[in-house]
């Protein structure tokens, strides 16, 4: 094509551009119309399904003292707003020698804590001594207080809690006492008839309170130092109506009728009406961890559903059911290095899927976890940790807290805290 003399290149679409260029410009007008339709209807981002708002210590481990080594720590929330932190410290971890139960609280959502205190004082039963190796708090209304305290037989010193030999435990014990001042003072421990189960009874975490006012402790079987029969593991809920006088109702959470499966360290919640149990789960059979499973009972435990596995790793901490009606299963995963995390279910706690998943702590060390060819290997494996528990409470606004320990080795660990947002939907 010539114009004015000079010579214009043929353009690609012949000699009616304006007739092509119109096409092809409908058809950007068309796809940038598409793409601002697409971003317009889009959903937003969504946020984080959780979020650390802010970390804490409860207690540090004190070095060269008789509170070096602290675990087992239980949290709970007044109505008032203290937190206060139940834990047990000792001078190490494994051995029995000067094990002893701590108290603190925080006036101010954990800011600062009182100096620890030691609220009970162990009795003796039938003229032996024993000490507390663990206290776990329940709020029952106003400033009264229940606390579930584990006690351990201490009268032969220098004897380990585990008899590698029989796989039976020093006698254990439940006592209860109560605080009606918000934890400041406490009744004297009264012990819990736990008939008909007049074995090693180790309580595993707080009584649960029902609407109705009814109690709920929990606690798993073990069998005496020197039996050598067969360890036949069971959990247990017990229930009572007066205030925890009388026990009179039980009901087995767990017990694998081949005993090829101990699903031990229950962790139960009150969800929705039901009675929601967690359990860490070891199969004896072949020296192995198997994911936490899971079960409910919708009658308090009068009828139980089949155990299902939660596809979650490791040992769990209670689950928490959040004010939307999600729940929250926090939980330590020793797959590798140790971490504690959080995931969330939102179908009654069937399934928890990791893409919300949240690390509440990582130590950072190497995996403490061993293979394991015996029961006696695994509870080797427990002496060497030094970072687990997790335990939580719920806050009035919607927020959790989840209390742990953890330190630098196994025989120097402290009590940490963290405040966990969990961005509530409407």
């Amino acid at each position: 094509m010539v114009m004015a003399g000079k010579e214009i290149k043929r353009l690609p679409f012949g000699d009616q551009p304006y007739k092509y260029a119109d096409k092809y410009n409908l058809c950007y007008k068309f796809v940038v119309l598409m793409l601002l339709l697409s971003s317009c209807l889009s959903p937003p981002k969504q946020p984080p399904a959780m979020q650390i708002a802010v970390r804490g210590v409860v207690f540090a481990g004190q070095e060269k003292t008789d509170s070096q080594s602290c675990a087992f720590p239980s949290i709970c929330v007044m109505p008032g707003g203290r937190w206060l932190c139940a834990f047990r410290a000792a001078p190490m971890k494994t051995p029995m020698e000067g094990q002893h139960v701590l108290l603190a609280w925080s006036d101010d959502e954990g800011k600062t804590w009182t100096a620890p205190m030691t609220p009970f004082t162990p009795p003796d039963i039938d003229g032996k001594a024993g000490l507390f190796h663990g206290a776990y708090l329940t709020p029952t209304g106003g400033n009264r207080l229940l606390a579930v305290i584990r006690w351990v037989d201490h009268s032969t010193p220098g004897l380990p809690f585990f008899n590698e030999e029989t796989e039976g435990l020093l006698d254990t014990r439940i006592f209860l006492s109560w605080s009606d001042d918000k934890g400041e003072t406490w009744s004297e421990p009264q012990l819990v008839d736990t008939s008909p189960y007049n074995v090693p009874t180790s309580v595993t975490g707080p009584a649960l309170l029902f609407p109705d006012g009814e109690l709920a402790l929990q606690f798993e079987l073990n069998k005496h130092y020197d039996d050598l029969a067969e360890w036949r593991h069971a959990s247990v809920l017990m229930f009572s109506r007066d205030g925890g006088v009388a026990w009179p109702r039980h009901t087995l959470a767990s017990s694998d009728p081949e005993n090829k499966v101990f699903y031990w360290d229950q962790r139960p919640s009150l969800v929705n009406g039901a009675i929601l149990d967690v359990f860490w789960t070891f199969d004896r059979e072949n020296s192995a961890y198997r994911n936490i499973h899971a079960r409910e009972s919708t009658d308090r435990g009068l009828t139980w559903s089949e155990l299902w596995d939660t596809g979650v790793p490791g040992q769990p901490a209670p689950p928490l059911l959040l004010p939307d009606g999600r729940i929250v299963l926090c939980y330590v995963d020793r797959t590798g290095a140790p971490v504690i995390k959080a995931r969330v279910s939102m179908d009654g706690g069937k399934t928890w899927p990791d893409r919300d998943e949240l690390t509440v702590f990582s130590s950072g060390s190497g995996s403490q976890t061993d293979k394991k060819a015996t029961m006696q290997d695994a509870w080797k494996e427990m002496g060497k940790f030094s970072i687990g528990l997790p335990a939580t409470a719920l806050l009035p606004d919607g927020d959790f807290i989840v209390v742990y320990y953890a330190g630098p080795e196994t025989d120097v660990t402290g009590i940490h805290w963290a405040r966990v947002h969990p961005n509530i939907t409407k």
